[in-house]
């Protein structure tokens, strides 16, 4: 099975549209969930909005050991200083 999906709707007057079926069953939709667009080299990419519980251990590797306080703070620090060109020291240093 391929893993596209056409559809096609109208859009209203008050730019309203409803979201054939297909589409409905193949993103898990319901009434009342929340959706997120969108718009990415002139087309809207449509995602339901996931919970902080559907989210919890999606990034869990057993294999993985456990990070210190410590380790996370380095990482952090190293990014900053990768995208931003400045330490982490001097990041909390200029919010004191």
């Amino acid at each position: 099975m391929s893993d596209i999906l056409r559809a096609t709707s109208k859009l209203t007057a008050k730019g309203q549209t409803t979201i054939p079926s297909d589409v409905r069953e193949r993103l898990d939709l319901k009434a009342g969930d929340v959706l997120d667009y969108s718009i990415r080299n002139g087309e809207i990419i449509l995602r339901k909005r996931r919970s902080a519980l559907e989210l919890a251990g999606i990034l869990h590797d057993p294999n993985r050991k456990p990070l210190s306080i410590e380790e996370m703070d380095e990482a952090i620090g190293e990014a900053i200083n990768h995208r931003h060109g400045q330490s982490l020291d001097r990041v909390i240093d200029d919010r004191d």
